[in-house]
């Protein structure tokens, strides 16, 4: 989406420690215990895409989002940071 130049809005659930290693530039960290608190500072008009280190983490915030909050516009990054770090970005140390 990103190289497309699609819009789209990147949320980092990682913690404030795990960030410090790096991120997806443009992304906005919102750590996981606070999305729900935070609901309104997630776009309803553009996909919304959830990233941890692993995946795990998202995966469970897509579900609660997707199925909980009826927000259809959310997705995964498959394989998280650490993912995007291997495809993407060889320079991000987040191992």
């Amino acid at each position: 989406m990103i190289d497309l130049g699609k819009p789209c809005q990147i949320i980092d659930i990682r913690e404030h420690h795990e960030v410090d290693a790096g991120n997806i530039p443009a992304s906005v960290h919102i750590p996981m215990a606070d999305v729900l608190g935070r609901l309104g500072e997630l776009r309803q008009d553009i996909p919304v895409i959830v990233y941890c280190k692993s995946g795990s983490r998202a995966a469970a915030m897509v579900h609660i989002l997707c199925v909980d909050k009826k927000m259809g516009n959310v997705l995964q990054l498959e394989g998280g940071i650490e993912s995007w770090a291997k495809n993407v970005n060889p320079k991000l140390n987040v191992f």
